[in-house]
C-alpha cells in the first residue's frame, strides 16, 4: 500500500519513500501494462492533518491508473513504536470521525476512473463502488456515518479488533 501521498507523514512514519517515488514506480507499472491496486491508510497523517493527507493522496492518484483504491483505518497497537510516540507527545491520533471525514475528502478529490472500497477488518463500516459512477452513493454513505455514528461506538470497535 502507498498509505498516503503526504510526504510529512511518510517521513514521520519512516516509510522510506516519498509521494514522488510512488508516482514514479506506479507510472512504470502503467507503462508496462501491469494492473495494480493502491491502499490508503486513513489516520496516518495524524490529528488535524487528515484532509492534507487525503488531498495529497488524491493528487498522487490523479497521475496514476490503479484498478482499485482501497481504504483501511489506522489501528494503533499498544506495543507499537507509534504508540510510544503518542505517549511521548510527538504524534496525536485522529478521532475515528476525523478518519471518515478524511476518507470523504479523498473520495471528493479523486478524478480518475477506479474502484473505491473500504472492505478490511479495520473499517467499522464497509463500502465499495466505482468512480465516477458511484461517487454520490459513496459520499452519502460516508456523510451518514459522519453525521449519525458516535465517536465512542467507533472507538469501541477499534479497541475490540483482534491483532491485525
Amino acid at each position: 500500500g502507498i498509505e498516503t501521498g503526504d510526504d510529512e507523514a511518510l517521513r514521520f512514519m519512516d516509510k522510506g519513500y516519498t509521494a514522488a517515488d510512488i508516482v514514479t514506480q506506479c507510472q512504470r507499472l502503467d507503462q508496462a501494462g501491469i494492473h495494480y491496486a493502491l491502499f490508503y491508510l486513513a489516520g496516518i497523517s495524524g490529528a488535524g492533518r487528515g484532509e492534507i493527507g487525503a488531498n495529497a493522496t488524491a493528487a498522487v492518484c490523479g497521475q496514476l491508473h490503479p484498478t482499485l483504491i482501497g481504504v483501511n483505518m489506522l489501528t494503533i497497537c499498544p506495543d507499537s513504536e507509534l504508540y510510544r510516540e503518542i505517549q511521548c507527545g510527538r504524534w496525536q491520533e485522529e478521532s475515528e470521525i476525523e478518519k471518515y471525514k478524511e476518507v470523504r475528502a479523498l473520495l471528493e478529490g479523486l478524478e480518475i476512473p477506479t474502484r473505491f472500497a473500504a472492505l478490511g477488518a479495520s473499517n467499522a463500516f464497509r463500502f465499495q463502488g466505482t468512480l465516477p459512477e458511484d461517487r454520490a452513493a459513496l459520499t452519502a454513505a460516508l456523510d451518514e456515518i459522519i453525521e449519525t455514528v458516535q465517536e465512542e461506538d467507533l472507538r469501541r470497535y477499534r479497541k475490540a479488533l483482534p491483532h491485525l
